[in-house]
């Protein structure tokens, strides 16, 4: 079986930003519940040498809708700064990633395929093509940072498990 572009790149965002919608909706309740300022968890980091937890929600946004946007740019750069963004903003990032998505379609998708793109570091640039990109640099990015931000979560006792960060897999048989 052969994956088209749009099942490689849109559909495996979705399945991984409504799980990190509702991830980020128990770290809410959880915080409501045991009496935990918002605040911390956005600045809270795993180790000292690792980004907060707001840098993590705002990568995973980034390696998402703005990794769509670059595809079509042909140009992805790091992600902006959002100073003083806070845990309802975070929120609203994933929210716009999936609307991102929602906007998708395999014909969308498939124009972007196979382009050339770089991405852009200060005066670096390294090549890709859409392809390579989408599966060597946007995809692992996402899902690290995707998981960091569970892992802060579960650190901060929120009672998550591994399906609440596979969300809804595609089963068939």
């Amino acid at each position: 079986m052969q994956l088209s572009f749009y099942d490689a790149s849109v559909a495996c965002y979705q399945q991984i930003l409504e799980s990190t919608a509702q991830v980020l909706k128990a770290g809410r309740e959880h915080a409501d519940g045991a009496g935990i300022a918002l605040s911390d968890i956005v600045d809270y980091r795993l180790h000292e040498s690792m980004l907060p937890f707001s840098f993590q929600v705002i990568s995973t946004w980034h390696h998402s809708h703005g990794a769509i946007q670059g595809m079509r740019a042909g140009e992805f750069a790091p992600p902006p700064d959002q100073p003083g963004i806070d845990y309802d903003g975070l929120c609203g990032l994933i929210d716009e990633a999936l609307d991102t998505m929602s906007k998708e379609s395999p014909e969308s998708m498939e124009s972007l395929s196979n382009q050339k793109m770089i991405f852009r570091l200060g005066e670096m640039e390294i090549p890709f093509t859409t392809d390579n990109f989408l599966a060597s640099f946007s995809k692992p990015n996402f899902y690290f940072h995707a998981t960091t931000t569970y892992s802060i979560l579960r650190q901060m006792g929120v009672p998550l498990g591994k399906r609440d960060f596979l969300g809804n897999m595609k089963m068939g048989h």
